[in-house]
């Protein structure tokens, strides 16, 4: 049975499946060919077209487009999802999130403020605030492989083509370039200067 905090302010298209015990908030917008797992909850100001959610599901104020959610996931409030992307199960997109034609792998964690585009992550990965995957050269799009394990951190940029092998470490701020091997520690910031006092120039 599926319950409903206000039918009236929820579209349900007619080509919709809805699973056994699925929570609805208001305003969630639900056409095309959808499936809604069991126990998932859709909480306020969902739009789901044409995608799959899994079971156990909390999605929250949130675009889905075309796309395929496995069980146990959680997202949201504010991220999207385009077309082509699939969601493993266990994961969490946070907000101000954005998922483009891209794999993920179980257990991965993008948890805010990062695009994943033309890309295929393995399992249990995690990526940072602010993390870029530079799909697009201005002319073609590439795509990035980032095996099982794998930590990009905050404002990373991976530009595609590129693969990053399993259980490395990108540290925070690098712009990656060039494959990446198996457990490799990655570094690639500018140097910091200092100059002592001289802010009260630009005062």
């Amino acid at each position: 049975m599926t319950k409903f905090f206000n039918r009236e302010s929820c579209f349900i298209g007619e080509n919709v499946i809805i699973g056994e015990n699925v929570i609805i908030y208001e305003n969630n917008h639900i056409e095309g060919n959808c499936y809604i797992g069991d126990n998932t909850i859709l909480l306020p100001g969902n739009f789901i077209i044409n995608s799959s959610i899994g079971n156990d599901c909390k999605l929250h104020n949130s675009i889905i487009e075309n796309s395929i959610v496995g069980d146990h996931v959680n997202i949201g409030p504010f991220a999207r999802l385009r077309m082509n992307a699939t969601i493993g199960e266990n994961c969490k997109i946070g907000n101000f999130v954005e998922i483009k034609n891209s794999e993920l792998g179980i257990g991965c964690k993008v948890s805010h403020l990062a695009y994943v585009g033309d890309a295929k992550l393995g399992e249990n990965c995690n990526i940072g605030c602010g993390a870029i995957f530079v799909n697009y050269n201005g002319k073609n799009k590439n795509k990035s492989i980032v095996g099982d394990h794998v930590f990009i951190g905050s404002n990373c940029n991976i530009i595609a083509p590129v693969n990053i092998e399993k259980d490395s470490y990108i540290c925070a701020g690098t712009t990656v370039t060039q494959d990446v091997e198996s457990e490799d520690f990655v570094i690639g910031r500018v140097r910091q200067e200092r100059k002592p006092k001289r802010a009260k120039k630009y005062w």
